[in-house]
């Protein structure tokens, strides 16, 4: 169960997704309310309750669509792909479930207030049943989510066409067919680097610089890497040559040096340089990614 709990999972989706997420969790809450009244709802006497019990599931619309848009952006680091896993998934909509109790927990207190009644049932009684029912739902909709994406990227990724590796002591690579250098500078415009497009494996962003990734000794047996302060979208649009593309926020790829590519929850991996490095695919990158592989 640890092993799985430690598996990637993916962090980096839309606003609108996210929204639409909260939109299914509040109304499940209010139709789950509004179906069985638990915690002595049932005996609650008042007009229009059941457009008050709806309101549960408005609430808890209100906290998760807060919770899910708002943490990562505020740390990004955090909930990137390299760090996200089934567990932090499964922890993170705990954490929401916990706030949804408490959150709508002040709102009976406010709509009983309004009435002249108490409400029986103490804090941590409530918050336990709420957490309760909420906790296996959410448990098994992220392990279901899990598998079916593990399931779709890894059968597309087995189908996907690549280069056999390239062995070290010999040069099979061939050179670009233009004769042409390219050349990368950096925002100074005085740092630069010379080298055969077909040399390129891939280019990494990180903050302000990049770190281009390239064969460089005839033998193969290591990259070389090149620190140049410059913003990846400078780099990529210093480049006019085919297959070489963006495939991640923070990774250009040359797709002519991929040997493997595989699959996990988070999208594809592309490995290169015999297996000794991985590039990530972001989910936006994947149609135009797989079809670029595909016409090489």
């Amino acid at each position: 169960m640890l092993h799985l709990l430690r598996q990637p999972y993916p962090s980096s989706e839309s606003a609108g997704r996210q929204v639409r997420k909260a939109a299914f969790i509040g109304l499940f809450v209010g139709l789950f309310l509004l179906t069985f009244e638990p915690f002595g709802i049932n005996l609650w006497n008042t007009d229009h309750k059941s457009l008050k019990l709806l309101g549960f599931g408005l609430v808890t619309f209100v906290v998760t669509a807060l919770n899910f848009t708002v943490w990562n952006r505020l740390f990004p680091r955090q909930f990137s792909d390299e760090r996200w896993t089934v567990g932090r998934e499964i922890l993170l909509i705990t954490g929401n479930i916990l706030l949804i109790a408490l959150a709508n927990r002040l709102y009976m207190e406010w709509l009983l207030r309004l009435e002249g009644l108490s409400y029986s049932v103490n804090w941590v009684s409530m918050i336990l049943i709420t957490f309760l029912v909420g906790l296996f739902p959410t448990t098994g909709v992220v392990l279901l989510n899990y598998v079916r994406q593990l399931k779709k990227y890894s059968e597309s990724a087995a189908q996907l066409p690549v280069h056999p590796p390239v062995q070290p002591g010999i040069t099979p690579i061939t050179p670009s067919p233009t004769g042409h250098s390219l050349t990368l500078v950096a925002d100074n415009d005085r740092d630069t680097l010379s080298l055969d497009p077909a040399d390129l494996l891939f280019i990494e962003s990180s903050d302000n610089y990049c770190t281009v990734v390239y064969w460089k000794d005839t033998d193969r047996s290591k990259p070389a890497k090149v620190l140049l302060r410059s913003s990846l979208s400078r780099m990529a649009a210093q480049i006019e040559v085919p297959h070489i593309v963006r495939c991640h926020r923070s990774y250009v790829v040359n797709l002519d040096r991929v040997e493997r590519v595989t699959g996990n929850a988070q999208g594809y991996k592309l490995h290169l340089a015999g297996g000794q490095l991985a590039v990530p695919v972001s989910r936006q990158y994947n149609d135009t990614l797989v079809a670029e592989l595909k016409s090489l």
